[in-house]
């Protein structure tokens, strides 16, 4: 019911949908109640303009990626147990239709953790991830293993997790395939803007993970004063960061993460 309810909702009160949906209000009021079809048509260009156009997604997002953020990640030094993956990097549909291993725009989650993989050859390689849609719940996990066995690692070496719907899931599945002891480190791999709620996920069911933040989707604070090339470009990133905002305080308030934003 979580899950559902989480889905809905946010589609109805993401900052795309809500500027459309003023604007499509004020197109319906502005004859009848011409007014109230201003004031509709005047909020939804705001939101336009201001998050479309004007860095308003950039800003909402920053805080986000510079919470975990390291200049140059690096591999961890200690002794490492495993490193988990996050799924969200794989295009199932395009995946399920045309075979390989379809990536997105956060395909640096799957080449960093390669990378990380040959640099720890004693560490288990975790993917977690089915399908975060409404409809259907089944992911391409087989086409993630066969990808690191396919770039050289050992099958022995790899663990998956293709149940989960989200990062709590995430977290208690591979929980209880794992049964990590206090004494086990595991490097946690996704991108910057989801590594708080991730971090906090995580440490809330039990884990003592080493954050490792890719995916970075801003340059720097200048990003806060650079607008979007698109419209479309803009309101993308606005509803990204809405989601984890929205996501950080849900987690925190149902007793799923350790802390309303966690920190190193």
């Amino acid at each position: 019911m979580f899950f559902i309810a989480s889905k809905v909702i946010f589609f109805l009160i993401q900052p795309s949908s809500v500027a459309f949906l003023l604007l499509l209000l004020g197109g319906l009021f502005i004859r009848k109640c011409p007014r109230w079809g201003r004031r509709l048509l005047a909020a939804g260009l705001t939101l336009v303009v201001l998050f479309g156009f004007l860095p308003g997604g950039n800003l909402l997002v920053l805080p986000l990626e510079e919470r975990f953020a390291v200049r140059v990640p690096s591999v961890p030094h200690e002794k490492i147990s495993g490193i988990i993956l996050l799924g969200g990097f794989e295009d199932i549909s395009i995946t399920r239709s045309r075979g390989g291993l379809a990536l997105n725009e956060a395909a640096e989650r799957l080449t960093e953790t390669l990378r990380l993989a040959r640099a720890l050859p004693d560490a288990k390689v975790v993917f977690t991830g089915g399908s975060g849609a409404l409809f259907g719940n089944h992911g391409v996990a087989d086409a993630v293993r066969q990808f690191f066995i396919d770039a050289g690692i050992s099958p022995e070496r790899i663990v998956i997790e293709n149940d989960s719907r989200n990062t709590y899931e995430n977290a208690t599945f591979t929980k209880a395939i794992l049964k990590p002891t206090p004494e086990d480190r595991w490097v946690l791999v996704t991108s910057a803007y989801h590594m708080p709620r991730s971090v906090g996920v995580f440490r809330k069911v039990g884990y003592d993970v080493v954050p490792y933040p890719v995916d970075f989707r801003t340059r720097d604070e200048g990003d806060v004063y650079r607008p979007f090339d698109s419209l479309a470009a803009g309101l993308q990133r606005t509803d990204l960061a809405t989601k984890e905002w929205i996501g950080l305080v849900a987690y925190w308030l149902t007793g799923r993460s350790s802390a309303l934003f966690p920190s190193p």
